[in-house]
C-alpha cells in the first residue's frame, strides 16, 4: 500500500491510500482539483471517496470528483447522506473495494455521527484524534469523545494515526503547558517546531507515540490531574478529560 498526504486550505490533509494495482480510495476530500491533479500525475483509478464526518472542509471536494467519476462509490455515516455518501454505514460494517477492507468505527464527539475507517495499520480518523490532541466537541459530550479516544486507544500500537489536520504544533504547545516536567513531550515539541520549521508534516503519527505525548489520552496521569486542579483520583477520567479539553479550548 502507498500512502499519499495532500496538503490543501490553510491546515488540512486529504490522504490517497493506493494499491499495487494503483486503484486508490480517498478520504475525506475538502478539494477536488488537487485530488484529480495527483490522481492524473501518477496515472491512479479513484476506486471509492471515504467521509468521516459532514463538515465542509473534508466533504467540499465530493462534488467535483463526481464531475469527473460520476460512479465513484462514497461511503460515510448518515450525516453525510447530504453530502454525497452513497453509502450509509455504521458501527463495524466492513467496507471492501478493490484490495481494500476497511472496518467502521464510530466516534462521536466531534460531532455526533462521527466515525473512522481503519485497515491496518492505516486509521483515517478525521477530527477525533490528532497528533498531540484531539478534536473539538462541536455535537457530541465529553462523555462520548473520551469514550472514542478509548477506542482508539485500543487499537495495536503501530497503528497510523491518519488524522485530517495540520495541529501538532499548537497541540505540542499546550501539552507542554499542562506538563511543563515531561522530557518526552518537551523533547516532541522541540523536534515538532524544527519540522514545522522546515516545512514538513508531522502526521501520520503511531497510537504508540501518541499514548507517550498526546495529554488526551493521558487522563490517568496525576501531575496532569494536579495540574489543572483536579485531586487526583476524585472524578471520572471522562471529567477529567471534560476539564482538560476546556482548558485547551480557551488555551
Amino acid at each position: 500500500m502507498n500512502l499519499i498526504r495532500i496538503p490543501v486550505l490553510s491546515d488540512n490533509y486529504i490522504w490517497l491510500l493506493c494499491d499495487e494495482s494503483k486503484h486508490c480510495v480517498i478520504v475525506d476530500p475538502a478539494e477536488s482539483q488537487p485530488v484529480l491533479d495527483i490522481l492524473a500525475a501518477n496515472q491512479i483509478t479513484p476506486a471509492a471517496i471515504l467521509l468521516t464526518h459532514h463538515h465542509h472542509d473534508h466533504v467540499g471536494g465530493v462534488a467535483g470528483l463526481l464531475n469527473q467519476h460520476p460512479d465513484l462509490p462514497i461511503y460515510g455515516p448518515e450525516e453525510t447522506r447530504t453530502k454525497g455518501a452513497t453509502h450509509i454505514v455504521h458501527e463495524n460494517d466492513i467496507v471492501n473495494v478493490e484490495n481494500f477492507s476497511f472496518k467502521v468505527i464510530e466516534l462521536p464527539g466531534h460531532t455526533l455521527g462521527h466515525i473512522a475507517f481503519y485497515q491496518a495499520p492505516y486509521l483515517f480518523c478525521g477530527d477525533t484524534l490528532f497528533s498531540g490532541g484531539c478534536g473539538r466537541l462541536f455535537e457530541g459530550t465529553a462523555e462520548q469523545m473520551f469514550s472514542s479516544l478509548e477506542k482508539i486507544a485500543s487499537l495495536p500500537d503501530d497503528t497510523l494515526i491518519c488524522c485530517a489536520h495540520e495541529y501538532t504544533a499548537a497541540n505540542m504547545t499546550f501539552a507542554k503547558s499542562i506538563l511543563p516536567n515531561n522530557q518526552t513531550i518537551h523533547d516532541y515539541y522541540q523536534k515538532i517546531i524544527e519540522m514545522r520549521e522546515n516545512q514538513q508534516a508531522t502526521v501520520p503519527t503511531t497510537l504508540q507515540k501518541e499514548k507517550k505525548i498526546n495529554v488526551f489520552l493521558n487522563c490517568h496521569d496525576i501531575d496532569l490531574q494536579k495540574n489543572i486542579g483536579i485531586k487526583p483520583n476524585s472524578i471520572p477520567l471522562s471529567s477529567v478529560f471534560q476539564q482538560l479539553r476546556a482548558y485547551k479550548d480557551q488555551f
